[in-house]
């Protein structure tokens, strides 16, 4: 697929995922929607790729739906999401709760780290939060934004943020569609680091990176699946399952890997 309104690149067996609409200050659009789920699938389908970082072009990650196609929703009286039917589906099949959007991500078997940048509102939010791990420039400003627009909180967000920052503070935050700062949210548990700007970059990289380098990927993609399906089974069901899998991975070459490299000392190669 040509891509306009994102760009992809590999190295390190780390895909990054750039938001890029800079001069828009990488604003959502059916465009951006559309190469963005096609670049998650091709990093889905390539064995090199262990970990995937999205991010924005520019000061901004993402401040939401552009405001033209929020314009053109208005004059149309309804909602045009800008996609075409060859929409690709990462993601899908692993639960059917995981087959819709933005949800696909937990159905994924490769992690997605977001680096908030910059400004980061309305569909930007939502993707951060549906990604596995967060980290964030200081001085971000963050808001849900639906409020201001007459709009549900979308999405899902109004099931997703409380899971992340507790119901009170995801109350404040959905109800008042107030801006926020990722500072602000220190101890929250939006995310894993809130770091100086100029750190961010080199910060997600050197986690990526370990990530990609030091970690089964055997044990990332069912590690993963867990963290979001046990959120729809009782303990039992979950212990049950998580017995399965050792059984199952016991037999496996990275357990093996891993068992000789912690004996020999050594990093393990996976």
């Amino acid at each position: 697929m040509e891509l306009s309104a994102t760009r992809y690149e590999v190295a390190d067996r780390v895909a990054t995922i750039r938001l890029h609409r800079p001069h828009r200050h990488n604003a959502w659009t059916g465009r951006m929607h559309t190469e963005y789920r096609s670049l998650l699938q091709e990093a889905e389908d390539d064995p090199e790729v262990r970990v995937v970082v999205v991010t924005g072009s520019g000061d901004s990650f993402c401040v939401g739906a552009d405001s033209d196609a929020l314009a053109g929703h208005a004059e149309r009286g309804g909602y045009d999401p800008g996609t075409g039917p060859d929409l690709a589906r990462p993601g899908f099949g692993a639960r059917p709760e995981f087959d819709a959007d933005f949800a696909y991500h937990y159905g994924l078997s490769t992690p997605v780290i977001a680096a908030v940048n910059g400004p980061c509102a309305g569909v930007g939010l939502v993707l951060a939060c549906y990604a596995d791990l967060r980290f964030a420039a200081r001085g971000a400003t963050l808001s849900a934004a639906h409020g201001k627009l007459g709009l549900p909180a979308e999405y899902g967000l109004a099931w997703v943020l409380p899971r992340l920052v507790g119901m009170t503070r995801a109350a404040d935050l959905l109800l008042s569609s107030r801006k926020f700062t990722a500072a602000e949210t220190e101890g929250w548990g939006l995310f894993n680091a809130i770091v100086e700007p100029h750190e961010l970059a080199d910060r997600v990289a050197a986690y990526a990176l370990d990530l990609a380098s030091a970690v089964s990927p055997a044990s990332m993609r069912v590690t993963k699946r867990a963290l979001y399906a046990d959120q729809h089974r009782d303990v039992g069901a979950a212990v049950a399952e998580s017995g399965r899998l050792l059984a199952e991975m016991m037999g496996e070459p990275d357990y093996r890997e891993g068992v000789k490299a912690l004996l020999e000392r050594r990093p393990p190669s996976f």
